[in-house]
């Protein structure tokens, strides 16, 4: 399987910059169940303006990166960019009958989330100088956290139906697009999603033109019980960097997912079920 994904620098240090971009891009890989092999890299940088030990402090990042996932950096290619854009094309291998497609979720499945939510908030506060130390750090520390180890506690266990990651379409963008592949609505318990410890407190001074285009494109497959407030919703539509595993699997074999996935230091969440179909792709309770 290949994949591609890069992006413009979403925190000001190059190098963590280069690992956040080598994660972001593997992340598709380990969703399907595949294990990553070789990468290329694609890179846009401006003529003049930047130092040349910055670009290599970027590529180094990812570099790094790659070698924690066991993936061979074959080359890649660099355009003149007036903004900067960094990212890999990966090609991975997976056993045809083992891939994992977001079609798959199936009436009864518990839904498992491995990361929190909040990046793309975080993100724009960090831009904008208004993200708080400790918030910003829980972030970058997620964002370049591989999902190498979710993919691999999960591999082979049985019972697992369906799995997608969660990035630019939000985790209300991600579930709807299972939700309607499966034919399938997702129930969402929006009190056990995690997030970043504080985002829910930067949510208003650090909207994004990402959040507003999710919820304009998936609000109307969404049903939004009473009690659950603006910011909340928000965040379960930001945009989001490298991030988690949304992760399927049958209700009688949730337990041992779950238990893997903690053994392997993931830590991950059950947020909901998928049902039978209500009229609508997510419920949100």
């Amino acid at each position: 399987m290949q994949t591609v994904d890069f992006f413009t620098p979403i925190v000001d240090d190059p190098y963590t910059y280069g690992q956040i971009a080598a994660a972001n891009s593997l992340s598709d890989v380990y969703a399907m169940g595949a294990r990553p092999l070789t990468a290329l890299a694609i890179a846009g940088f401006p003529k003049e303006a930047l130092e040349k030990d910055i670009v290599g402090a970027i590529f180094r990042g990812g570099y790094d990166k790659l070698q924690e996932a066991g993936v061979a950096l074959l080359g890649g290619h660099t355009v003149q960019d007036p903004e900067i854009k960094f990212g890999y094309a990966v090609t991975g291998a997976i056993d045809p009958a083992r891939i994992l497609h977001n079609a798959g979720a199936r009436v009864g499945d518990r839904v498992l989330l491995t990361k929190p939510i909040g990046t793309g908030v975080v993100g724009t506060a960090i831009k904008n100088r208004r993200a708080p130390e400790a918030l910003e750090r829980q972030a970058i520390e997620s964002m370049r956290t591989l999902n190498k180890a979710a993919a691999e506690a999960i591999d082979k266990l049985p019972g697992v139906n369906s799995c997608t990651d969660i990035t630019g379409f939000g985790l209300i963008g991600h579930a709807s697009e299972v939700a309607n592949a499966s034919g399938v609505t997702i129930v969402i318990d929006a009190a056990s999603v995690p997030l970043f410890d504080g985002v829910k407190a930067v949510v208003r001074r650090n909207r994004n033109g990402g959040m507003d285009s999710n919820r304009d494109h998936f609000s109307s497959g969404v049903n939004v019980a009473p009690g659950i407030d603006e910011d909340l919703l928000d965040l379960f539509y930001d945009p989001q960097t490298s991030g988690g595993l949304l992760i399927f699997v049958a209700e009688e074999h949730a337990p041992t997912a779950l238990a893997a996935l903690r053994a392997a230091g993931v830590p991950a969440l059950e947020i909901g079920r998928a049902v039978s179909p209500t009229g609508h792709w997510i419920e949100l309770r």
